[in-house]
């Protein structure tokens, strides 16, 4: 059974996709990073980022391991540089 999550994208993220959000499908009891290679086989110019990310489940920080259940929110967060 898969599960329906929307993804958010940010900055060169957003620009790199050409959308700022989108929805996925994955199947039930897939993580965090179960849904980030799902998201780089459809969107591969996002793959070039993929170890710097950070993630969010619901407007909270979290681990790559965590599980995502149906309707969640993963936001993606490149590494943000500043001074």
């Amino acid at each position: 059974m898969d599960i329906r999550i929307r993804v958010r994208l940010y900055a060169v993220l957003r620009e790199a996709a050409g959308t700022g959000e989108l929805e996925l499908e994955v199947p039930a009891g897939a993580t965090c990073e179960a849904a980030m290679r799902e998201l780089f086989d459809r969107l591969p110019a996002l793959r070039r980022f993929g170890d710097h990310l950070a993630c969010a489940v619901n407007q909270e920080y979290a681990d790559r391991q965590t599980v995502l259940r149906d309707g969640d929110e993963l936001a993606l967060i490149p590494p943000v540089s500043g001074g």
